[in-house]
């Protein structure tokens, strides 16, 4: 498929998202897209079937994180994304969000070899990964309430574990937690000092949303 057929898919989704891309941001989604397709014919990156950028795939892992991207603060300058996986929604939503710099976290060793080079074709060089579990890194110093917004897209968490995600957000900082519908995996549970801040549609052909958590500022 050629660049101009691709761009023009996903200008089509996103319309039907309610956004308009700009161009540099279409052809970075693009490059990105490109390069998970290509690598997840060697190594499972996602399940989805990426041979043709179905309405699906670009839904999931580029639109789905950029209307995602709009509901974060202006000031979003650091990123961390947590079980990174393929790079969706850690690399879409900080393009989108205009972040310069995201710490990917992935265990996986094979995975983080495709994000280091998915930063390095998309010319993100304060960005980086690391290869750990989360729990790892709670012991850094360098990490410790940085970042501005944590983004995590997984089936379920419990509250002990939003309690350690938490470390890694600035005071006023916020935790982006990406839902299938408004009440699944959501904990019934929070505790300061996070707060529920608000819940918003993301797709409504993914049924998709987005729980969004505050830390609030010690007193």
């Amino acid at each position: 498929m050629s660049s101009r057929d691709f761009l023009d898919r996903l200008h089509r989704r996103a319309r039907r998202a309610g956004l308009t891309l700009p161009p540099a941001l279409g052809e970075q989604l693009e490059t990105y897209y490109r390069l998970l397709a290509t690598w997840n014919q060697k190594i499972n990156l996602t399940g989805l079937d990426l041979t043709e950028p179905t309405p699906e795939a670009l839904d999931r892992l580029l639109i789905e994180p950029i209307v995602a991207a709009t509901h974060a603060p202006a000031q979003t300058d650091r990123v961390i994304d947590i079980g990174s996986g393929g790079g969706s929604p850690a690399i879409p939503f900080a393009l989108g969000a205009g972040s310069t710099r995201l710490l990917m976290v992935e265990s996986k060793t094979r995975k983080s070899v495709f994000l280091r080079e998915a930063l390095r074709a998309l010319d993100l060089p304060r960005s980086e990964v690391a290869s750990a579990r989360f729990e790892e890194l709670l012991s850094r110093p360098d990490l410790h309430e940085a970042h501005d917004v944590l983004t995590i897209r997984a089936v379920r968490i419990e509250p002990r574990v939003l309690t350690n995600l938490q470390a890694f957000v600035k005071p006023g900082g916020h935790l982006f937690l990406f839902r299938g519908t408004v009440a699944a995996g959501v904990p019934e549970t929070i505790t300061p000092p996070l707060w529920r801040h608000a819940t918003y549609p993301l797709l409504e052909s993914l049924q998709s949303r987005l729980l969004v958590l505050e830390k609030r500022p010690r007193r």
